[in-house]
C-alpha cells in the first residue's frame, strides 16, 4: 500500500496520515485545534506536534477557546514551564490571543468553519499531485487566509502555516495521486 511519502517514519504520524489528513473538517472548534497546533508546528516538524498533541489538549483546556480567552500571567507561567508543549512565549501567547479572536468572531455571528472554508469555496480542492515535490508550501488562497486571519487578530497565522492547515483540514487533497488514501479523501469530500 503506497503513502504519501511524508508520513513514514514512525507509527503514529502513519495513522495520522491513513486516518485524518485531509479528511474535511467542518466542526469549528476542531478547525480550532487544528489552527492552533499548526501554529505551534511553525520552525519545527509537524512529528514534533503530533506527539505532543495529547499535552496540548490537556495544556489548552480541550482548547476550549471559552477557557483559553481567560488565561492570565499566571496561567501563561504554567504553559511555558510545560515540558508536554512547545514552550514558546510568542506561540502561547498567540492561542491566548486566537481564542479572543475566535470569539469576537462568534459574537458577531461569524461562523469560523464557514469563513474558513469560504477560502476554497466551501469545498474540498482536489488537487491531482504525482509526488511530493509538486505540492506547493502557499498558494494564492492561503495568502487570503493568513491575510483575512491576521486583520480579525489572529498570530501564527503566516501563509505557509494557513496552507499546511488547509491540507490537514481537507480544505485541499493533497494526497498524492499514488497514495491509497487520494481517492478515499475525494470520495469524502463528496
Amino acid at each position: 500500500m503506497e503513502r504519501c511519502a511524508w508520513c513514514e517514519g514512525f507509527d503514529a504520524y502513519r495513522q495520522y496520515h491513513d486516518l485524518e489528513w485531509g479528511v474535511p473538517l467542518r466542526d469549528p472548534l476542531a478547525l480550532f485545534e487544528l489552527l492552533m497546533l499548526e501554529g505551534a508546528q511553525a520552525g519545527l516538524s509537524w512529528a514534533t506536534i503530533l506527539k505532543k498533541r495529547d499535552n496540548y489538549r490537556r495544556a489548552f483546556d480541550g482548547f476550549d477557546p471559552e477557557k483559553i480567552a481567560r488565561y492570565d500571567e499566571r496561567k501563561m507561567a504554567q504553559l511555558l514551564a510545560d515540558p508536554g508543549i512547545v514552550r514558546n512565549r510568542a506561540k502561547v501567547g498567540a492561542v491566548v490571543q486566537n481564542a479572543r479572536a475566535y470569539l469576537e468572531m462568534r459574537e458577531r455571528g461569524q461562523r469560523f468553519d464557514a469563513f474558513l472554508w469560504d477560502f476554497v469555496g466551501g469545498r474540498t480542492r482536489q488537487n491531482a499531485w504525482s509526488g511530493r515535490h509538486a505540492v506547493p508550501a502557499s498558494t494564492a488562497q492561503s495568502d487570503a487566509m493568513s491575510k483575512a486571519l491576521k486583520k480579525l487578530g489572529f498570530k501564527f497565522v503566516g501563509s505557509t502555516i494557513c496552507y499546511a492547515f488547509m491540507q490537514s483540514a481537507g480544505l485541499v487533497n493533497d494526497h498524492v495521486t499514488t497514495c491509497f488514501r487520494h481517492e478515499q479523501v475525494r470520495a469524502l469530500a463528496g
